[in-house]
């Protein structure tokens, strides 16, 4: 099972949370970018570009957020986490 937990925030509160679940046998890649497709239609938003940093970061901590700077059009929190929490 791969679970993949995305949320937002804005001043340092919860605006809304989402839990992704992939019981496929597709890469880790694959289910990753699904699971962010699926996030982004669940809160209506555009997909994030993935910057250098947010790879790095998500390659050391299973985890990575999404700021201003990655989104084309303008957003009404201040990021965008995700975060990989079951994983077989």
């Amino acid at each position: 099972m791969f679970r993949l937990w995305a949320r937002t925030f804005k001043d340092n509160h919860l605006l809304q949370d989402t839990v992704i679940c992939d019981n496929r046998s597709e890469t880790r890649t694959h289910k990753v970018f699904d699971a962010l497709e699926k996030v982004c239609y669940a809160f209506d938003l555009g997909k994030p570009i993935w910057l250098d940093s947010n790879v790095a970061d998500f390659k050391k901590h299973d985890k990575t957020r999404f700021f201003s700077d990655n989104f084309v059009e303008d957003i009404d929190f201040d990021y965008l986490e995700i975060h990989v929490i079951e994983e077989d």
